[in-house]
């Protein structure tokens, strides 16, 4: 019985092997036989979950043609690949992506690292700061007081709870959004919110149209869900939208829907101007579109004087284009996992009927903890601290990686938690895997693509500073130095490091 439990073809393998590719190496560096750059690159591809554990490869004679390589390189490579533990064969069954005794399973989003693991390894892989202190504590404590009558009940509240449906609608108004609580619904977080959007809008198959970088984690979601997604180019920089790319693909692909994060982009960390939202809003609608904006970025504007544009949803006063998630996980603390979507009463109506075969609800405490945040004044404190400590990371990762690396070209956004950096011609993956031996995390530009796409990027969160940051930067700049010359296999161990 064949151990494979998917398939990679090779015109899609080659896209991504091709990706890879580095710029030509200095004096000294070290230039691996075709065979061995090509096991490299597959296990580059299983290690980030570009390629999955237990895909089928193709054939030996049908790479080598994709490739326009010999099939004794192939053969080559994939027997490497047996040899070190990330290939499998059968006779008869083909061969199938695997990983060596020992190792853990590939991520194939960006999940955080174990706390364990914290004191050798700088982790720029999660866009996530700690809790603002002392607003989490009181927040916790504010919805234990309010919590006894809800006790009484079931609990379960498919819609969120009442009193914070109000509350969420009521600051949608206050913002020139004029909303009801029948166009709420809360969720565990944005994903829950895109998971119930993707399931009830993008059956398997549909097309989903995406910016392109995008949030990772979300094209993961939509591709475990069977999505078919069409990737629309940012412009480079701080550039953001091409809107009449945006119009051309929405007219001839016709998808389902599309996913923007119009407010400091992830990763990119563009604005989306009004004229750019609204021509996007009147794309969709001509397209027949559902545009489905996430705003959970959308208050961590990081200079002083900065006039936000106006909602996504401002643009779409009859609600049939527009539906919007939002979330405490990035503007407060990604342990609160609180979400939500506005939308038309009868879209939150169809969303909330779905969820009974889903996950039912949300927790009681962690909304009642939201809704005390947003009552009390406490969630724009707690909000103002995040800027604040934002806007210092930022600025110390900034002047750290231009002096460490100066070659790394980026713009530096108005907010957000994500500076968006072209590595100066060295492949991304390769930069990741070097990260991982000399300790700190960051994920390659392609995990934020389609395909393959932006080999030659990283992304860098604004999740550290001061003497940390400094340090991941030599650490990032010590990755490129083992990258430029091709140095492969362990090197030493990073040391412990206590900010």
């Amino acid at each position: 019985m064949a151990q494979w439990t998917s398939a990679v073809g090779a015109a899609q393998l080659a896209r991504l092997l091709t990706s890879q590719q580095d710029r030509p190496g200095g004096p000294g560096s070290r230039r691996p036989p075709a065979y061995r750059s090509l096991a490299d690159g597959i296990r580059l591809l299983v290690l980030e979950g570009r390629v999955p554990v237990a895909a089928r490869l193709p054939a030996e004679r049908e790479l080598a043609l994709a490739l326009s390589v010999s099939r004794t390189t192939v053969a080559a490579a994939y027997e490497a690949l047996r040899t070190e533990g990330f290939l499998e064969s059968r006779r008869g069954a083909g061969s199938w992506t695997a990983v060596p005794a020992g190792n853990p399973l590939p991520a194939r989003g960006l999940e955080p690292l174990p706390p364990e693991a914290l004191g050798s390894m700088i982790d720029l892989g999660c866009a996530a700061l700690p809790a603002p202190e002392p607003w989490l504590t009181r927040a916790v404590q504010g919805a234990l007081e309010e919590l006894p009558p809800y006790a009484h009940t079931h609990g379960d509240y498919p819609a969120g709870l009442p009193a914070l449906r109000a509350m969420i609608a009521e600051r949608y108004t206050a913002r020139g959004i004029p909303t009801m609580p029948e166009q709420i619904m809360v969720t565990t977080g944005a994903m829950g919110a895109m998971d119930a959007i993707c399931h009830l809008f993008a059956g398997r198959g549909e097309r989903i149209a995406v910016e392109s970088p995008s949030y990772a984690n979300i094209l993961q979601l939509m591709r475990e869900a069977g999505a078919r997604l069409v990737p629309v180019a940012m412009a480079e920089g701080l550039g953001g939208w091409d809107l009449d790319r945006w119009r051309q693909v929405l007219r001839e692909a016709a998808p389902r829907l599309a996913y923007v994060v119009a407010d400091f982009h992830n990763p990119t960390g563009a604005l989306a101007d009004e004229d750019q939202r609204r021509r996007l809003v009147e794309a969709a609608r001509s397209a027949g579109t559902v545009l489905v904006v996430d705003e959970t970025m959308s208050e961590l504007h990081l200079e002083d004087g900065l006039k936000m544009p106006r909602p996504v949803s401002a643009f779409d006063p009859a609600g049939s284009a527009v539906i919007t998630v939002g979330s405490a996980s990035k503007a407060f603390w990604a342990g609160m996992r609180i979400g939500w979507v506005r939308a038309a009463p009868d879209v939150i109506r169809s969303l909330v009927a779905a969820r009974a075969y889903a996950d039912l609800g949300t927790p009681v405490l962690e909304q009642l903890a939201v809704n005390w945040l947003l009552s009390t004044g406490g969630w724009e404190q707690a909000v103002g601290l995040r800027r604040e400590q934002a806007r210092e990371n930022r600025d110390a990762l900034v002047a750290a990686v231009r002096r460490e690396l100066p070659s790394w070209e980026f713009s530096v956004p108005q907010g957000g938690l994500t500076l968006w950096v072209r590595t100066g011609g060295l492949s991304g993956s390769r930069l990741a895997e070097a990260g991982e031996r000399v300790g700190v995390r960051v994920p390659s530009g392609p995990r934020f693509g389609v395909d393959g796409a932006f080999e030659g990027y990283v992304r860098l969160p604004f999740t550290v500073g001061g003497a940390v940051a400094e340090e991941a930067a030599v650490r990032l700049a010590a990755a490129a130095r083992l990258v430029e010359t091709g140095v492969s296999g362990p090197t030493e161990a990073p040391r412990i490091f206590v900010a």
